[in-house]
């Protein structure tokens, strides 16, 4: 179950449902099922981008859902330090606990609903692991990392972190209370949430109620998707089938449709998925490893730089976590 839950939804500013009479609904182009894969050093992950044409996600590059697993004693695992170019990296920890250390003094938790927003630029080294205390004792290991591709003109800008707290989340519920709504970047009905972006886009993570049905307006130059993270439903107007690990990839229009199923066969009864737009950059994209740049040069000298120590060098006091 996430982290971050209300007692009663219906306390909460409410979305709009768009008018049918003037709103163009998107359409289901297709959908997408996410390979599991290891990643860092050894924990599990689905590749929620991988095989969907690059034109469907601009601005956005890659994405991992991070377990779910609950971890026994000795297990939880993070990744080495590597370095990062051209882009931003958003962690959001739905439930658990990561931390973060950089090569520029920063460094800090995030856990249960918080989300690290790291504009890596013209580069960083980093490194993100569980903290001792859950290694040694194992415990839930869920959350989302989405990279967001930064315009030429941004790629090379002095790294930057932002750091939302889950009680800085904006949280919306529809019409009728049948889904919660967590506004972490972005804007939605007129409500902004706390991310700032390079790229304009936006990013919620919705829990719909067992046999709710929910329609939100959506950016219509911004493109659409939808990512389950658990349970299954349905999406858009013709109620294509989706289930956990799956992305839909919805064509123009000005509103989003998904409902979640009536008759769940997960363990969740609820539909728990990450609905992302963004206005696509329209830009070469040339991605290789940890950077992503315009051209082939450019990720030739980005490895170069890296080699350099031009992307910063691990700290000399580092004695792991």
């Amino acid at each position: 179950m996430p982290a971050v839950t209300v007692g009663d939804v219906l306390t909460l500013p409410r979305v709009g449902r768009p008018d049918p009479t003037s709103t163009t609904p998107r359409p289901v182009l297709g959908v997408a099922t996410a390979p599991g894969g290891l990643e860092g050093e050894g924990f599990p992950v689905r590749r929620a981008f991988a095989g969907v044409d690059q034109a469907f996600l601009d601005p956005f590059i890659h994405m991992d859902q991070m377990g779910e697993v609950e971890y026994g004693p000795g297990e939880p695992k993070g990744t080495s330090w590597h370095p990062h170019r051209g882009f931003e990296t958003v962690t959001y920890m739905i439930d658990g606990t990561f931390r973060h250390q950089d090569s520029i003094g920063g460094g800090g938790l995030i856990t249960d609903g918080d989300t690290q927003w790291m504009t890596a630029g013209s580069g960083i080294l980093h490194i993100e692991a569980p903290p001792h205390e859950m290694v040694v004792a194992g415990g839930l290991f869920h959350g989302v990392q989405l990279w967001v591709n930064l315009p030429s003109a941004d790629k090379m800008i002095e790294p930057h972190y932002q750091d939302i707290a889950r009680h800085n989340v904006v949280l919306l519920t529809t019409p009728d209370g049948g889904a919660l709504l967590r506004l972490i970047a972005g804007s939605l009905d007129g409500h902004a949430g706390p991310g700032s972006t390079h790229s304009p886009m936006a990013m919620v993570h919705a829990t719909v109620a067992a046999g709710a049905s929910v329609t939100i307006p959506w950016d219509p130059k911004f493109n659409a998707l939808v990512y389950v993270l658990s349970g299954d439903g349905t999406v858009g107007e013709d109620h294509r089938p989706v289930r956990s690990g799956q992305l839909a990839v919805y064509g123009p229009g000005d509103s989003l449709t998904f409902s979640a199923s009536a008759t769940p066969s997960e363990r969740t009864p609820e539909l728990d998925i990450l609905v992302l737009g963004g206005r696509p950059i329209g830009e070469p994209v040339v991605a290789h490893g940890p950077f992503v740049m315009n051209t082939k040069q450019e990720i030739v000298q980005a490895f170069d730089d890296f080699q350099a120590g031009k992307m910063g060098r691990v700290p000399d006091h580092y004695s792991g976590f």
